[in-house]
């Protein structure tokens, strides 16, 4: 194996996040009684991608970018509804949905018959993600996980990753990958903190000219990195 410790991100890469999104999102809006259309989900996923990098820059809570997002959409599309109690809903539907990406089991089964450790790092709720590593399984095929609002702090920060790579047995910089399909988390957070960086991009969207070790469509293409 060319990596010893491999680091997982989540939604995005091992999950779908898209559709676990989608679903719950909808039904929310069943559940509110509101008007629900593709153009206003279209948007809600903009301004959501959007309060996440302002959250991971930062300069948002992560309790004050979850509100923020529905704020600003039914602000936007005049619906007349409590953000709050809205997110609550929406957290509460997308902890029921667990989706993975094309290949992502058959990845996870090579992974831990491997020699290499392999471990989660998200920037998810805490609640909502431990239900959903546990309901997908994907807890049996890691030795570890890392949540943010568990740590304190979140990708990209160093202070993330050195929590991180504290609690990793026999950690080494050299001998270590985060596989992850955000720029601004996963890939920023991995130059951050000095080790190899797989960017998972199956959309083939532009690398805002960082330097990336690797780009990958698939997570076969990941398995060949880690294998040489």
């Amino acid at each position: 194996m060319n990596y010893q410790f491999v680091l997982l991100d989540v939604d995005g890469t091992i999950l779908d996040f898209n559709a676990c999104e989608a679903q719950a999102f909808k039904r929310a809006f069943e559940q509110f009684g509101y008007h629900w259309t593709e153009e206003i989900y279209h948007r809600y996923h903009e301004i959501n991608a959007m309060v996440w990098e302002i959250h991971e820059r930062g300069e948002k809570s992560r309790d004050d970018i979850l509100i923020l997002r529905f704020s600003l959409l039914f602000e936007e599309y005049g619906i007349d509804g409590d953000p709050v109690a809205f997110e609550d809903r929406y957290r509460g539907n997308l902890a029921d949905y667990a989706f993975f990406e094309p290949g992502a089991e058959v990845f996870l089964q090579k992974l831990k018959d491997s020699p290499a450790k392999a471990y989660i790092v998200t920037n998810g709720v805490l609640e909502t993600q431990e239900k959903r590593l546990e309901m997908s399984g994907i807890n049996k095929y890691v030795d570890g996980v890392f949540i943010s609002e568990e740590i304190g702090w979140q990708k990209p920060t160093i202070q993330y990753f050195e929590h991180c790579f504290a609690h990793i047995p026999g950690f080494d910089r050299e001998k270590a990958i985060i596989v992850g399909d955000s720029l601004s988390a996963d890939i920023q957070g991995g130059i951050n903190a000095g080790i190899t960086t797989c960017w998972y991009n199956p959309e083939g969207k532009h690398d805002r000219g960082m330097k990336i070790d690797h780009e990958v469509r698939t997570l076969a293409e990941v398995w060949d990195i880690l294998v040489g």
